[in-house]
């Protein structure tokens, strides 16, 4: 692996983060080319079919192994390091990324993005941990501000995707962002490492009651487990419900993509102001009207036409991408640094094992229904599972005076 340039070590971090953000935003674009490339492959002659349910499967294998392969993250990074295994998604994503805009036929499109979902399957537990780590003591904004990159990418995706698909065709929607990965891929590998750059400057982590680190944990994995699949079947259904809804020639399809872009900016832009309530209010105080919000939106999105669709997807992205950001902040809060890398790697997985289950689910409900209302009412009453999940969770003032979590034991827990 080529030696690193050398770097000012003050500004080492701070290249670092940029990367880290860069890679969230990357991540969750490619995995959110397919669902709208998709919308011009079917319009299209060649050796993927004509039906949009066989070709959006295709992205299940890449869905299955982002989530498997998360889990030994924290293995991996325990004998490899973080720096190494960034290294590594950088250079294997873009790789497969690539490749998935060279296939020719289904079995070749499907392996490209099973591949592109392995190597994607690091960012999350190692990219976050190693984010948290650097943010120290006040990890709410940083999360807010990741969290932000992450849904640009997610947001971004559909409008571009389209316009590229229709300027210079659905093949190049992969390989201009396999591209752009490896060319940051060879960035980092002349970045130096920062681990343990944090561990001088911070406290040390509080000693929070095993009663509530197991309640904290037992919420984070349902929760994983439920809202990977409801932020991972939204995104997908997103641009193919506004084509539906929205526009009724192929060569519109442009108005899909931006009005998708434009519903969930609006969720990316939430988790920003989300990050720096979580530095102010306990977790609780911000999760609880998020869940309350999203089981009511889910149900007004599922018959919503013309515009009142547009605002109606904007307000379901703001509770679902609001949500991702507090569930990140409750394992910094909660789980040492010694053990936070595996545990993002468990909840990611468990996410991302819910969120391997969108693309088919939508598939085979659109084909039965012949359109997109049932894929949307089930997510709804997963969300209620997540409102039960915000209910149980603690809250305590001492997340934002870990110093307090020594006297935790000592007297009565508050009222919760």
């Amino acid at each position: 692996m080529p030696v690193a340039a050398p770097t000012p070590a003050s500004s080492a971090p701070q290249r670092v983060r940029t990367l880290i953000n860069a890679a969230h935003s990357l991540t969750h674009y490619s995995l959110l080319i397919l669902p709208t490339a998709v919308l011009s492959m079917v319009s299209r002659t060649g050796g993927f079919g004509t039906d949009y349910g066989p070709i959006l499967q295709l992205a299940t294998g890449g869905f299955i192994l982002y989530g498997l392969f998360s889990l030994p993250q924290g293995w991996l990074a325990a004998r490899l390091g973080r720096h190494a295994l960034m290294a590594i998604f950088w250079l294997g994503t873009g790789a497969c990324l690539a490749l998935t805009g060279l296939a020719h036929t289904p079995l070749q499109l499907g392996a490209a993005l099973a591949g592109a979902g392995l190597f994607a399957a690091i960012y999350h537990p190692v990219g976050t941990a190693m984010l948290v780590d650097l943010a120290g003591d006040k990890p709410g904004r940083a999360l807010g501000v990741n969290g932000v990159f992450g849904n640009l990418g997610t947001s971004t995706a559909p409008m571009l995707t389209a316009i590229l698909a229709g300027v210079l065709g659905w093949r190049w929607t992969f390989v201009l962002p396999g591209l752009a990965c490896i060319a940051l891929g060879l960035v980092w590998l002349r970045t130096p490492s920062v681990d343990g750059h944090h561990r001088a400057a911070m406290r040390p982590f509080p000693p929070i009651p095993p009663r509530l680190v197991r309640r904290a944990v037992t919420v984070l994995l349902l929760i994983a487990a439920v809202s990977g699949l409801v932020f991972n079947t939204f995104t997908i259904l997103v641009p193919k419900l506004m084509q539906d809804r929205l526009i009724d020639r192929p060569d519109m399809l442009w108005v899909a993509g931006v009005a998708a872009t434009a519903a969930t900016l609006c969720g990316a832009l939430t988790q920003l102001t989300v990050g720096r309530m979580m530095d102010r209010i306990t977790l609780k105080r911000v999760f609880l009207p998020l869940a309350l919000i999203l089981v009511p939106a889910l149900v007004a999105l599922a018959f919503a036409r013309g515009l009142a669709l547009v605002v109606m997807a904007g307000l379901v992205a703001v509770a679902i991408f609001g949500q991702v950001t507090v569930n990140e902040t409750m394992t910094a809060r909660y789980i040492s640094p010694q053990l936070r890398t595996r545990m993002y790697s468990l909840r990611f997985f468990v996410g991302f094992l819910g969120s391997a289950a969108a693309a088919p689910m939508v598939s085979v409900l659109h084909e039965r229904s012949g359109n997109l209302v049932s894929a949307i009412l089930v997510l709804a009453g997963f969300a209620v599972v997540t409102l039960l999940c915000a209910v149980f969770f603690p809250d305590r003032r001492e997340e934002l005076h870990p110093e307090l979590w020594a006297l935790a034991d000592a007297r009565p827990a508050p009222a919760e």
